[in-house]
């Protein structure tokens, strides 16, 4: 047996580390997943269908430092396709409120104005914003998930932050 092949079966995930590191990210995936969606019912499935997929070539892992941002690109990529299915936007269900205030220390009628300027941006765009500030990721790691170089993720969130400041902005001025 060759060197090569040697060190690449060791740094291979097993079903169990698979399954192992997949439960300690779960609760991150599920509120990516719900940021899209808006509906705890449609995330759990696109976290059904991640996992899955995930499942299907965990073995293909390059290396297991890196498992976290992998799924979250399996994820990120189920959730827009589950939007393109469904072709229309759903709506935060009221259960669900608690669940991603003790999150956050924003106010609740900030967190229903984040996400309803999250609703007003591409789902494409939606994955900046949900990665810096629901996820607290760098621009490095974000460049990673989305498999852009860094300066890109740079400049296309600020454009991103922009057009939800003037959204927001817009929002309060038309309330008052």
């Amino acid at each position: 047996m060759g060197v090569d092949k040697l060190s690449k079966e060791s740094t291979a995930l097993t079903e169990q580390q698979f399954s192992d590191r997949l439960e300690a990210c779960k609760e991150k995936l599920y509120r990516f997943a719900f940021s899209y969606v808006k509906n705890e019912q449609e995330a759990l499935e696109i976290i059904s269908e991640a996992s899955y997929k995930g499942f299907l070539s965990y073995e293909k892992v390059k290396s297991p430092d890196y498992f976290e941002t992998w799924m979250t690109r399996i994820v990120i990529n189920c959730s827009l396709d589950h939007i393109r299915r469904k072709k229309k936007y759903t709506y935060m269900e009221d259960s669900t409120i608690p669940f991603a205030a003790e999150e956050s220390s924003m106010g609740l009628e900030e967190q229903w104005d984040l996400y309803e300027a999250l609703d007003h941006l591409h789902p494409e765009d939606r994955a900046f914003i949900v990665l810096k500030f629901f996820q607290d990721q760098r621009f490095k790691d974000m460049a990673e998930v989305l498999s852009l170089p860094e300066s890109t993720v740079k400049t296309r969130f600020y454009k991103i932050l922009n057009k939800l400041k003037k959204h927001l902005t817009k929002e309060e001025v038309d309330f008052t």
